[in-house]
């Protein structure tokens, strides 16, 4: 009898969980609440939505599912670990508690400066007034942050003290996003390039998992608003072992004992935003979760078990993980709707998902099913992977399959991994093909 497993979530990381459980096991059962209109090609659905905390412990206690897996980061910041722990239920996830490092960026800050973990210059407000004069008192350039979970969008990069001004006033006293936007987080700007570091994490053990590099404007060249992730890709050329070495030293590590003497020990995979400065790498984000986009490379480019991995960190027993990188390339492009990350429609058929070449994957995430046609339901609507042996031929292949996919208004960016196709340099200093 296979593992019966609950995935708990609705985008393109749920569905790439559910991939790579079914690529793992394929004798599994596979639920997931709520999913979307291509996970349910692979799991039954199950029409409870990842918030709704007690329906989804009750569920799990009617069913008994084997495992549960969280996918977003709302779930566990309201609990769901923690009750269906509680109920005997296996579950991989952080408690309420650790969730914290995602949840409160202002918590989040106060642990990294206690714990001496590199972070930009950090100061926190609840006041517009301090918060202005305390930009005003700034000769570097900064980044306004909401304390809490805003979608991805919470995060205003500012170039100059106007716009900083503008952030302030529009979490503060606009309240833009409502309580999560107070306090307010504001760091000194760094400047370099970004590494997503995964890792999973019993208490103070960790595995490294693998590091992806993400796209979160909107639009070409790195411009537009902030998104909840437009694409990625893994390897990253900069990610060296003696660099993640020192990211697992300096951050990952001293985290997770920061986190257990907080009283809050973190179980499941912990993601660093990292920047790499001049001075170092610094933290300036952590998310308590597989990241989406990442996720969909993450898993197409591991060996091993995945539930297996999991399972292990549940009973605290990473020693015997088998589940790392395995060399191979993938790059994923999201398709999304026309005016995302503000505004956009929905219900536009999706046509071209069917033949897609050999090596490219589609991952949905606002998509829904009806009488046999896909129709688009969100902002982010489709993330298209392309998986191959090195990052050419996967970029390659991520967008020929990306552009045979069609809907009204459909919107991609066209220079994910471009930037690491140019630094791949043979030592005659030519680019490898």
């Amino acid at each position: 009898m296979g593992v019966t497993v609950l995935v708990v979530g609705s985008g393109g990381r749920e569905h790439a969980i559910c991939w790579r459980v079914l690529r793992d096991r394929p004798d599994a059962k596979i639920y997931c609440a709520p999913g979307n209109g291509g996970i349910g090609t692979i799991a039954t659905l199950v029409p409870i939505g990842a918030s709704a905390i007690d329906d989804l412990v009750e569920w799990a206690k009617t069913q008994q599912p084997d495992l549960v897996i969280v996918g977003p980061e709302e779930p566990s910041a309201l609990g769901l670990v923690d009750q269906l722990l509680s109920a005997g239920i296996r579950a991989f996830g952080p408690s309420a508690a650790a969730a914290q490092l995602e949840v409160s960026k202002a918590w989040t800050s106060s642990l990294l400066q206690r714990a001496g973990i590199p972070i930009p210059r950090t100061a926190i407000f609840d006041q517009a007034v301090d918060a202005h004069n305390y930009v005003d008192s700034r000769e570097h350039l900064v980044v306004v942050k909401a304390d809490g979970l805003a979608l991805g969008k919470g995060v205003l990069v500012c170039s100059n003290v106007a716009e900083a001004h503008s952030a302030v006033d529009l979490l503060l006293v606009e309240r833009k996003f409502g309580d999560a936007g107070s306090p307010i987080v504001i760091q000194d700007r760094c400047f370099g390039p970004e590494l997503s570091v995964f890792a999973l994490c019993a208490g103070t053990d960790f595995r490294l998992l693998g590091a992806a590099r993400d796209y979160k404007r909107a639009y070409d060249g790195n411009t537009g608003p902030n998104t909840g992730g437009m694409g990625a890709y893994t390897p990253v050329t900069d990610a060296r072992p003696q660099l993640l070495q020192e990211i697992a030293d300096r951050v990952i590590g001293p985290t997770l004992e920061a986190t257990s003497r907080a009283g809050a020990p973190f179980t499941g995979i912990l993601y660093a935003g990292i920047m790499l400065t001049p001075n170092g790498p610094v933290v300036i984000e952590f998310n308590v979760r597989l990241g989406d986009p990442e996720a969909q490379v993450i898993l197409t480019t591991s060996s091993g078990d995945f539930v297996s991995a999991i399972e292990l960190a549940i009973d605290g027993n990473l020693q015997k993980v088998d589940f790392s990188p395995n060399g191979s390339a993938a790059v994923c492009v999201v398709l999304a709707s026309k005016g995302y990350p503000n505004d956009y429609d929905k219900g536009h058929e999706i046509n071209g998902l069917d033949d897609l070449p050999n090596g490219a994957l589609a991952f949905h995430a606002g998509t829904e099913t009806s009488s046999g046609s896909v129709y688009t339901s969100g902002g982010r609507v489709l993330s298209i992977v392309g998986h191959s042996d090195n990052i050419h031929s996967a970029k390659r292949l991520a967008y020929r399959a990306a552009r045979q996919i069609t809907f009204k208004g459909v919107h991609m960016r066209t220079d994910i991994a471009t930037s690491e196709i140019s630094t791949l340099t043979d030592t005659n200093g030519e680019r490898l093909k």
